[in-house]
Order: structure tokens, then sequence, then C-alpha cells
């Protein structure tokens, strides 16, 4: 895999819509995630900004990000944002491929799940509401791993479903052997 670094900072940047952002409420019992971002490309520079700007006002300033480079294409070293620039990491092997770190100096850390920005909104419904659940314990690649299996399991069940309504298997004469293998 080739990872591209940019080592420059745009200082002039268009304004990127609202985050779709779920995050989980405060709660007595910690889990793995605080919650879920689904970006709506996969240009870190033109994503921050949006996701920072909700996240400031909340958590306090977000300084630094990391990420894994299994699914960013460019990872700009620095990104600016409203007010200030947000210095970005990554790590390959130490950190999960569907997670992003956001660390704050007056905050401290939170661990979201990035949902691919071409997942349907169904899908993206319900990881974003499994990665707000207040104590869960499923990370992140294990999340999108659950999805993945549910929506091959509908895959499935629509092809049968379909299969049966098209006729299905050819009827089997009274006394005929129902194993091809028999």
């Amino acid at each position: 895999m080739t990872v591209t670094i940019d080592r420059t900072t745009a200082h002039e940047r268009a304004p990127s819509p609202p985050a779709r952002l779920s995050l989980a409420p405060v709660s007595p019992v910690p889990g793995l995630l605080d919650g879920a971002w689904w970006p709506r490309s996969r240009d870190l520079l033109r994503e921050l900004p949006a996701l920072t700007d909700v996240l400031d006002a909340r958590w306090g300033r977000i300084t630094r990000v990391s990420v894994n480079p299994t699914h960013w294409p460019v990872i700009p070293r620095k990104v600016p944002v409203t007010g200030h620039t947000v210095h970005v990491g990554w790590f390959a092997d130490e950190q999960d491929p569907h997670k992003l770190i956001l660390l704050s100096y007056t905050g401290g850390r939170w661990d979201l799940l990035v949902i691919p920005p071409e997942t349907s909104a169904a899908a993206a419904a319900r990881l974003m509401a499994a990665a707000a659940t207040p104590g869960s314990l499923l990370t992140a690649s294990g999340l999108m791993a659950n999805e993945t299996a549910t929506r091959d399991a509908r895959e499935a069940l629509t092809r049968e479903e379909e299969w049966e309504t098209d006729g299905g298997p050819a009827p089997v004469a009274a006394g005929s052997r129902t194993r091809p293998d028999s």
C-alpha cells in the first residue's frame, strides 16, 4: 500500500457541509467508541473542518487527529480548521483502519468509527446507532464486520426469495430420491 503525505497546508478552504456525526451520550460506563462519523469523501483536508466545527464546541479544541492510512489516499500533516490548525498523524499497524482518534488538550481522547462515504444511508444509520451505544465493547472493525455480515445475509435471503418466486427447485416425483448424491 502506498500512502501519500501532503506536507502543504492550504490557507483557504471551501465551506464544508455539516458533519454527519453520532455521539454516545455521557455515561458512567465507557465504551470502546465515542460515536461515529460518516464523511462525504476520503479527503481529510475537506472533511475534518466540518467535524472539528462540531466537536470543538462540545469537547474542547481538537488539536490532533490520528488515522489508519488504509482508507485515506492522502494524509495532510496539518489541516486548517476554524480558528486553529489540526495536526494529523497516521498509524498503519497500531490503529484500527475504521477508527479516527481525536485529541484535545482540554478534553482528552475520543475514538470514532469512520463509516465509509459510499455506505448506504440505511447501513450508515445502523452503524451510527451501534457506535453511539453507551458501554459497547464492539470495536470499529467489529461493527463494520457485523454490518457486512448483515448485508451479506440480507442479500442471500433476497436471492433465495427471488429464486423461490421464480419457481424454485424442480418438483420431486413421488418415490424418487431427493439427494443428488444418493
